[in-house]
């Protein structure tokens, strides 16, 4: 073990993220997970890269620029920092690509699911690729031959870029050494081949054999010496200058043309790429070897996700899986607002239904009785039934208030899209507070009724709110919690909160939330501090959360001294982790784990034991500096004792008690997997089976 004396107290973030991807590549590695499900932990692991790059590292790279003796929040130089990133993502990206190859592939061949590459195309299917390069590939493609007049091209971010090496002159008499040809994103990079041309089930071309073979086709009587396909990751984060904006819907959407050109951070290039051509891509996008990834395949494994779109093959993918309807569930009816009325309705996603969530929105946007509907969106996809069905309410008269994040990384250009068409409805869309991203998950509706035992109307509310994007297709992917509630404080304090981010005010007292940026930060601290003080009172003491990243250094300090009072810290963190476990002398009481597995751990859960009198909140919060500090979240208590009990068993407890897909963290960052894990069922399988008994 590490002592406190002789080792930092804080890991390395960005470190702890590629070990993070790390584990999400052993998912791709285990047999016991369906073969095409591994295809697609492969193909996440090349899509965390990509983020990882254009984020995290673009930033470091950043403050080396600004200054040279720049530091990492765990105190190391920031210069260090990115040659070990450097090491790890190389010896990472090399372990990735060998499961593919040694791995994946040969196992989806004995399957009868067959990539073939260009070494062992028959001549009907090089004739047959020849046909389709020329009439389906070739009239996208323009090929740019590099001389002064013609400079090298600042190439698309991500996009698929071919190098060809070539001899002679043209009709002009220059002499041509290299061309460029920018693959269109609209073309699939799988394709599938014939079934009469194939020796199995399945057959697929890669793209790039096709503009490996054919490529002497886009520049004709020029020798063709070589083609490499090669991409470029660009620094993706948007600048936003929240001094100087007037309209930040305007000011979002020219950054976001501007992201696909930003600085390059890395370079990948197949393994055969002469050298020649390597160094001249790294003057070009001016980036040093260390940043150069050479892989052995094709360079986006994110794109092998399509042979799935392709395989009908069910008993290759995880069993299908329905997820459960609360008991006598009305559906779209009013009879919604009884129940919720009645009693609080806890929703833990996936194994529970999103629907409901769904037929509430459509339910208030059809009632005549009710008046307001309030709701933040951060991520809901393109097509969506929630929005469509507030884009009704307001068609129909409702004050219908969305607060939608325009910042909402990746999926600005998706929300700028949904604000219009609300706009266009008559609701009233407000974009959040410049320089706080509105993180918080909150439906809040307000209904006219009559009042019990009077008759006199009065206006009630209720309330959804949870840890999730209201986001259907990712609600069967992520776990989540959602809380319907009618409780009036509660649902006041969501109205203040409301009242703060559409108008102008000061910050004002909430009865039950913990809100970020004012309250959620402190009275974490305090609830810890609460517990050390049990601690040294003799008292049982216990911290449990569960939470997809922990970076937030006082909350770690926190932990720490609750740890040395004696208190009982067990941490489920997804991802990142700062804080160094099992610590002789400063962190000896403190666990964490990490799930990877069928779906995404997405829900943050706290549990504080409080003298007996457990508190538990969900929230939309990690423990990191942006989410207390930075950001509008909310951390939501439970106050039905039935729905504490089940969160603190379904969110907490099972994730220790069935370590299946479970990895526990040793005091360096490094991951295990606990003893007996491998062969014992996962928290995901647990809770599967308990809501089909349910249903059954």
């Amino acid at each position: 073990m590490s002592h406190p004396a002789t080792a930092p107290r804080l890991l390395n973030r960005e470190l702890g993220t590629l070990e993070f991807n790390r584990r999400v590549l052993f998912q791709a590695l285990d047999d016991t997970n369906p073969l095409l499900e591994r295809l697609r932990f492969l193909s996440i692991v090349s899509s965390n890269m990509d983020e990882f790059f254009e984020t995290r590292v673009a930033t470091l790279q950043d403050m080396l620029e600004a200054d040279p003796a720049s530091r990492t929040p765990d105190g190391m130089l920031v210069s260090k920092a990115l040659t070990e990133i450097s090491e790890r993502a190389h010896a990472l990206i090399a372990d990735q690509y060998r499961v593919l190859q040694q791995a994946v592939l040969p196992a989806l061949d004995k399957q009868g699911i067959r990539l073939y590459r260009l070494p062992d195309w028959t001549d009907a299917q090089r004739a047959w690729a020849q046909h389709y390069f020329e009439t389906e590939v070739s009239p996208l493609l323009t090929p740019i031959g590099l001389d002064p007049a013609h400079p090298f091209p600042r190439v698309i971010n991500k996009n698929l870029v071919f190098a060809v090496q070539l001899g002679g002159t043209d009709a002009f008499g220059r002499n041509i050494e290299l061309g460029v040809v920018q693959t269109p994103r609209t073309l699939p990079r799988i394709v599938p081949l014939p079934p009469e041309l194939c020796d199995a089930r399945y057959g697929f071309m890669l793209l790039s054999s096709c503009m490996q073979a054919f490529a002497g086709q886009l520049f004709p009587g020029l020798e063709v010496l070589g083609v490499h396909q090669f991409r470029v990751t660009r620094n993706s984060e948007l600048f936003i200058d929240d001094d100087d904006i007037t309209n930040l819907r305007a000011a979002l959407q020219g950054e976001l043309r501007a992201r696909h050109f930003g600085d390059a951070v890395r370079l990948e290039v197949a393994a055969d790429c002469p050298h020649a051509v390597i160094d001249r891509l790294l003057r070009e996008n001016n980036i040093v070897p260390q940043d150069c990834y050479r892989v052995d395949g094709p360079v986006n494994l994110v794109r092998l996700q399509e042979i799935l779109d392709y395989v009908n093959e069910p008993q290759l993918l995880f069993s299908p899986y329905l997820p459960a309807l609360p008991r006598d569930w009305p559906g779209v009816d009013t009879e919604i607002f009884d129940r919720i009325r009645a009693r609080d309705i806890l929703l833990h996603h996936p194994y529970d239904a999103f629907a409901p969530v769904v037929d509430l929105v459509k339910t208030a946007a059809r009632d005549p009785f009710v008046v307001a509907i309030k709701q933040t969106i951060y991520r809901t996809g393109g097509n969506s039934e929630l929005m469509d069905a507030l884009i009704e309410a307001a068609r129909n008269g409702k004050e219908v208030t969305v607060v939608l994040e325009l910042m909402a990384r990746l999926d600005e250009e998706t929300n700028i899209n949904w604000s219009s068409r609300l706009e266009a409805a008559g609701a009233h869309v407000v974009f959040g507070v410049v320089g706080f991203k509105c993180h918080a998950k909150m439906l809040l509706i307000v209904r006219r009724e009559a009042a019990e035992g009077t008759g006199r109307k009065v206006l009630r509310m209720y309330a959804h709110l949870g840890t999730g994007n209201y986001h259907a297709r990712t609600a069967r992917l992520y776990t989540d919690f959602g809380l319907m509630t009618a409780n009036p404080e509660i649902c006041e304090d969501a109205r203040r909160v409301f009242l703060q981010i559409t108008g102008s005010s000061q910050a004002q007292e909430l009865r039950r939330l913990w809100q970020a940026p004012f309250t959620l930060h402190a009275n974490v601290l305090a609830a810890i501090a609460r517990e050390a003080d049990h601690a040294r009172s003799g008292k049982p003491a216990r911290v449990w959360a569960r939470i997809n990243a922990l970076l937030e250094p006082t909350v770690i300090e926190a932990l720490y001294a609750a740890s040395q009072a004696g208190v009982e810290v067990r941490l489920l963190v997804r991802g990142a982790c700062m804080l160094r476990p099992g610590v002789e002398g400063l962190s000896d009481n403190i666990r964490v784990r990490s799930t990877i597995g069928r779906f995404l751990e997405h829900s943050r859960v706290f549990y504080f034991h409080n003298g007996g009198e457990a508190e538990v909140y969900i929230s939309s919060a990690d423990w990191m500096e942006r989410n207390l500090l930075r950001r509008v979240e909310i951390a939501v208590p439970l106050l039905d004792n039935k729905i504490k009990a089940q969160v603190i068993r379904e969110g907490l407890r099972m994730q220790w008690q069935h370590p299946g897909n479970a990895w526990e963290m040793d005091s360096e960052g490094n991951y295990h997997r606990p003893r007996g894990s491998r062969s014992r069922l996962s928290c995901h399988q647990v809770l599967m089976h308990s809501r089909m008994e349910r249903k059954n």
